[in-house]
């Protein structure tokens, strides 16, 4: 059984979100799984219905992204293999490729669309933390000097890139909903197209418009 696990702090994303994602997982994961969902929202339990383990991390201190940083502590307890989704893709189809991928050992990653060839984007990430319990320990060392870059993404490319144990999915398998390939054609907003890629599986929502927001039929009929 794998953890699929999700971050939900702070206010930004009303719990709809979090009952949206729980819907498309329960749809496209066919394989064996707990739905962990990691949050300071306490009334969380009573809007969002279904099969959910509700935790919360160690550090009440930490703000945004930089929690997902506490994926990565043992005081977590995500043992095993986790797959992690951020709160705003959209699942189009079946997943299990997802977790197949590699091996119980394997950090799987997906490529950055902005800057595919340099960094890494968290939207979706496969860990073992017997394998990047590391970065934990790392950044907790020096916390101040971790956070001066750009966001968390920045951080867990720096220290996963380049180990063996880290692959990238295909990209075939992600598509951002400004821009569906890695070609950088659409990074302009004005060659925003919002087309659907025939290939992804997960849509990636990164900065605005969030999945609530578009006008797209395509998204609305699978974010829900």
């Amino acid at each position: 059984m794998i953890n699929f696990v999700c971050v939900n702090y702070g206010t930004k994303y009303k719990p709809v979100y979090v009952q949206h994602l729980y819907n498309m997982v329960k749809k496209h994961l066919t394989l064996p799984y707990k739905f962990i969902c990691f949050t300071d929202q306490s009334y969380m339990k009573d809007q969002v219905k279904g099969d959910i383990d509700f935790r919360e991390f160690k550090d009440k201190k930490m703000t945004g992204y930089w929690n997902k940083l506490q994926l990565f502590r043992p005081e977590s307890n995500l043992d095993g293999s986790n797959l992690y989704m951020d709160l705003d893709v959209v699942i189009k189809s079946n997943i299990d490729c997802f977790v197949n991928f590699g091996d119980d050992k394997t950090t799987g990653v997906i490529r950055d669309f902005g800057q595919p060839n340099q960094w890494f984007n968290s939207s979706i990430l496969k860990f073992n933390n017997k394998t990047l319990g590391y970065i934990w320990e790392e950044f907790d060392k020096d916390r101040a000097l971790y956070q001066k870059q750009q966001g968390d993404q920045n951080v867990i490319t720096n220290f996963v890139k380049g180990k063996d144990t880290t692959k990238i999915y295909p990209d075939e398998w992600t598509q951002s909903y400004k821009w569906f390939d890695r070609s950088q054609t659409r990074f302009h907003r004005e060659k925003w197209t919002f087309e659907e890629s025939p290939t992804a599986k997960v849509v990636i929502f990164h900065g605005m418009p969030n999945p609530h927001e578009s006008d797209q039929e395509w998204v609305k009929k699978h974010w829900q």
